[in-house]
C-alpha cells in the first residue's frame, strides 16, 4: 500500500509544450507542493509510479498579476519538478494518478 502523503506531495503532472520536449529525455514535469522537498517528491514518485528516478530538479514559477476588467487578481506561485528517470523507465502522465 502507498502512504497517503505522496498524493499530497504531487500536484498534478504539468503538460506543457516544454515538459512534453523534456519526455524525449527521459524527464517528467509534475507540478509539486510549494513545501515539498527533493527527497519527498522523488520517494513519492517512486512509490506511486514505479519506477527509479535519477534526479529531481525543482523551480518555483512566480505568480503573476493579471486583470480582468478592473479587478486586479494575482495567480498562486507553482512549484515544479523536473524528474529525471532511470534508462529504459517511463510514466504515462496522460492517464493520471
Amino acid at each position: 500500500m502507498t502512504d497517503l502523503r505522496h498524493y499530497d506531495v504531487i500536484v498534478s503532472p504539468a503538460i506543457t509544450e516544454k515538459s512534453t520536449m523534456a519526455s524525449e529525455f527521459n524527464q517528467v514535469v509534475f507540478n509539486v507542493a510549494r513545501k515539498a522537498t527533493k527527497p519527498e517528491i522523488k520517494a513519492a514518485v517512486e512509490a506511486l509510479f514505479g519506477v527509479k528516478v535519477t534526479a529531481v530538479n525543482t523551480l518555483v514559477r512566480k505568480g503573476k498579476v493579471k486583470r480582468f476588467r478592473s479587478t486586479i487578481g494575482k495567480q498562486s506561485d507553482v512549484k515544479r519538478a523536473v524528474v529525471t528517470l532511470a534508462e529504459g523507465q517511463s510514466i504515462d502522465v496522460t492517464t493520471g494518478l
